[in-house]
């Protein structure tokens, strides 16, 4: 929590604490606040004496909640926050008329001196959409996101990126943004292991009536880097002629798992796309490799092989 905000901010963002997790207690929210309990009592004392009714129940369940019908204020930006929301959603989703849309409701909205500089900034930048980002289906996601919140088990009917079609009953752990692309982290009861889904390929969710409790400790966006290149239909296996550590930084996660092997090293790992790992992938690593493993990938490095050896057999254009 920022030590910065001013009492102001707080008082709001005390606010917003009380309206979201009715029941707090004043440890819980000193935390929110970082602040002592002494000051976030002080908070709350702010807020009733500006109005607004906040109750105190006692006893080991008691805690700070909002009253009965309270009606919040409007969300109020500083102009640093306005200008970073314009920059955010410009970077994220630049072609997208649904949130253009709403981030101009949104502009129309501020105070004046605010709205100025983020209308500004609205209608003079651009930016080109990125090519590998994905949009889920809004519904969806939130689904997944309230299975993740309420540590609920759902069922899962996944079309992968070669066009199988599978169902699993997961434990969602986490949902994490990579890149542009949305995927849910979980555990697969189906295959008895890790796994990460991409959202936007997710075409129902059914919530089950299971609960689960993640793992102690879990980082979500590192167990997903981990497990990127695991659990997909076709195996890939590469071996390469120089060791570990020169190789290892041209190694996207979704590729596999690198070991070391003898003088070399080998890349361990699974794809739904053999095209797009030996077209895309492979080729810009900088070293000497052999594929030893995964005839899908091996079929799909050959026809590449064959079409670049073609565009060299004709006669060249290159004068001496």
């Amino acid at each position: 929590m920022p030590t910065d905000l001013s009492p102001t901010a707080r008082a709001l963002r005390a606010m917003e604490i009380l309206r979201t997790r009715p029941g707090v207690t004043a440890g819980e929210l000193s935390a929110g606040l970082g602040v002592t309990e002494r000051a976030a009592r002080r908070y709350v004392a702010i807020l009733r004496e500006a109005g607004i009714p906040v109750e105190s129940v006692r006893g080991p369940y008691g805690g700070y909640r909002l009253g009965r019908g309270t009606r919040l204020p409007p969300v109020a930006f500083t102009e640093p926050e306005a200008l970073g929301l314009v920059m955010a959603v410009l970077a994220g989703r630049p072609a997208d008329a649904d949130v253009a849309a709403a981030l101009d409701k949104v502009i129309r909205a501020l105070p004046e001196s605010v709205g100025r500089q983020a209308a500004v900034l609205r209608e003079h930048a651009a930016a080109t959409p990125d090519r590998l980002s994905a949009r889920p289906d809004p519904a969806t996601t939130s689904t997944l996101v309230a299975a993740v919140a309420e540590r609920r088990r759902v069922v899962v009917a996944y079309r992968s990126e070669s066009g199988n079609e599978w169902e699993a009953e997961v434990d969602p752990w986490a949902v994490v943004v990579r890149h542009g692309r949305w995927y849910l982290l979980c555990f697969s009861h189906r295959a008895r292991a890790v796994r990460t889904y991409r959202i936007d390929r997710v075409r129902e969710v059914r919530r089950g009536a299971r609960s689960f409790r993640p793992p102690a400790g879990l980082d979500p966006v590192a167990a997903l880097e981990e497990n990127l290149g695991t659990g997909w239909e076709y195996a890939t296996r590469v071996v390469f002629d120089a060791p570990l550590a020169e190789v290892a930084p041209w190694i996207r996660p979704p590729m596999g798992r690198l070991e070391p092997s003898g003088d070399g090293c080998v890349l361990i790992g699974s794809t739904s796309n053999p095209a797009m790992y030996a077209q895309e992938w492979l080729p810009t690593i900088p070293f000497s490799f052999s594929v030893e493993g995964g005839p899908e990938l091996r079929a799909a490095l050959a026809k590449l092989t064959a079409r670049l050896s073609a565009a060299l057999s004709g006669p060249s254009d290159v004068h001496s």
